[in-house]
């Protein structure tokens, strides 16, 4: 009588196989992961401008804005993927920079930026149609 079972090589294609697919699989999933968290950032940045444009309008500078507690805008986006900061600001200008935090750090994006003028702007190695 025949024993039935896996022998060894049928077990190590398996295993092969299995390691094939999750190489393949795994960066693919990555950078899914990535494109979808940077909706985040891009929330964050409309949201902050818009919140930068009454601040101008009740003000008129943009200067003493701040974010944070107490500031115009959270200093970090609703789930915590980014944080965001001001990479200028001036009397009559800013723009917003969204830097990747936690498990986002590794975006080929790198930072999102938003300006006054509605000018979008990265930081990364990835093509810009990509990123916004």
């Amino acid at each position: 009588m025949r024993n039935r079972g896996f022998t060894l090589l049928e077990l190590l294609i398996a295993v092969v196989i299995v390691g094939v697919l999750a190489a393949i699989a795994l960066p693919s999933y990555q950078n899914q992961i990535h494109k979808t968290r940077r909706s985040d950032a891009k929330s964050a940045l409309v949201g902050a401008a818009g919140q930068m444009e009454r601040y101008f309008t009740e003000r008129g500078t943009y200067a003493t804005a701040t974010l944070g507690s107490g500031g115009v805008y959270p200093s970090s986006t609703q789930n915590g993927y980014y944080t965001l900061s001001f990479a200028n600001l001036g009397a009559t200008s800013y723009k917003l920079k969204a830097t990747p935090a936690g498990a986002q750090v590794g975006d080929t994006c790198g930072a999102l930026t938003y300006d006054d003028q509605g000018n979008k702007g990265i930081t990364g190695t990835a093509p810009m149609d990509q990123c916004w």
